[in-house]
């Protein structure tokens, strides 16, 4: 989990089970209403290539018989993969997808990256920490280059499925917990960390409601504005899922923790998504909340979407003071109607006997 420096270590990740067979995912459709759930749970793994075989099948083994269900990989690793689907695992692949700092995406398009409110561009001043380099959604050449990568990836068949990961705009607004951290108070939507307006972005908005957005007085305050940039991430998200069903393979994603955060600070509206799986970051410490919100961010979400897809509730294992805060935690999430739960941290021999304590 090395890659998780700044929003990952100390903010944003999460990982869940699909508890259907993937072709059942993948053959259905958003019209098909609610769908039987079964509880299980996923773990996020950066898979280290000098792992031993033996070693992989023991802990996979024994991942499956505490109740997880299936892995959320960040590399390829075909030795992974498919030890994990021999101990009955579904293998997924878990990718960044608008956060992308490539040395040769920068070096050949940088006119693919966001700019700020202030015209300052990811790909030579990025926000925050250096490998904060997010693209614009709202050009076609990404959207693109995007299926593409998708495509390749699940064309490989020891790949279950894909996990969006980094799959919104950059945080106008961080959690209140990391304020201090970067020494920002973000009380308001500041314009340096307020995404995109780049051409494209200014473009196509005023082409819809005849007014480019830097010619508001308040752009942060602009319904239209707001909505037009929820929507360029959900045709972003559905033009993904439509690459992962045409396939036959699953599509889920990590998103903040409840719809109406998600909507605020990362331009997230991710109910109307058409996934077959949520993992929400119910990190709740990061948001300076006690154990019990989890509960409450599962009821919103588990609400918002009507049955249409199963949640599965995203829980920062650092964030807990003791095994008995991480099963009551555990159990606000499932007793609040998440299917599982989402693990980011080190899930140890602890955190499966605890599992296997919790009634399914």
């Amino acid at each position: 989990m090395n890659k998780r420096k700044f929003i990952k270590s100390a903010l944003v990740a999460g990982a869940a089970t699909l508890s259907l067979p993937v072709q059942s995912y993948a053959a259905g459709t958003r019209a098909a209403g609610k769908r039987k759930i079964k509880r299980g749970h996923w773990v996020w793994i950066n898979p280290n290539p000098a792992d031993k075989e033996e070693d992989l099948q023991m802990l996979y083994a024994a991942y499956h018989e505490a109740g997880i269900r299936g892995i959320f990989f960040e590399a390829d690793s075909e030795k992974h993969y498919r030890i994990a689907k021999s101990k009955k695992l579904e293998a997924h692949r878990w990718m960044w997808i608008m956060n992308r700092g490539e040395k040769e995406l920068l070096q050949t398009h940088p006119e693919w990256y966001s700019k700020n409110r202030n015209g300052d561009s990811c790909a030579d001043r990025p926000p925050y920490v250096n490998y904060y380099r997010w693209l614009c959604p709202s050009r076609e050449e990404v959207r693109v280059y995007l299926e593409n990568q998708v495509r390749t990836t699940l064309a490989k068949d020891y790949v279950d499925g894909i996990h969006l990961d980094y799959i919104r705009y950059c945080d106008v607004i961080l959690p209140v917990n990391l304020w201090s951290k970067y020494g920002i108070e973000q009380n308001k939507e500041l314009p340096e960390y307020d995404f995109c307006y780049c051409e494209v972005c200014r473009n196509n908005f005023k082409s819809l409601k005849g007014i480019d957005p830097l010619e508001m007085q308040y752009p942060d305050q602009s319904p239209s504005w707001r909505k037009f940039r929820y929507d360029n991430i959900t045709a972003v998200v559905n033009r993904l899922s439509a690459v992962a069903h045409s396939c036959k393979k699953s599509i889920t994603a990590a998103v903040f923790p409840t719809p109406e955060i998600a909507k605020r600070i990362v331009r997230q509206d991710w109910v109307n998504w058409n996934l077959d799986g949520i993992c929400p970051m119910i990190y709740h410490g990061f948001y300076k909340e006690n154990t019990a919100w989890i509960g409450d961010a599962v009821d919103e979400g588990v609400k918002g979407l009507h049955g249409r897809f199963p949640l599965y509730a995203g829980l920062f294992l650092p964030d807990f003071k003791n095994d008995d805060d991480l099963k009551m935690g555990i159990r606000y999430a499932l007793n609040n109607g998440a299917a599982g739960i989402s693990f980011f941290g080190k899930v140890d021999e602890k955190i499966l006997a605890l599992l296997k304590s919790i009634p399914a």
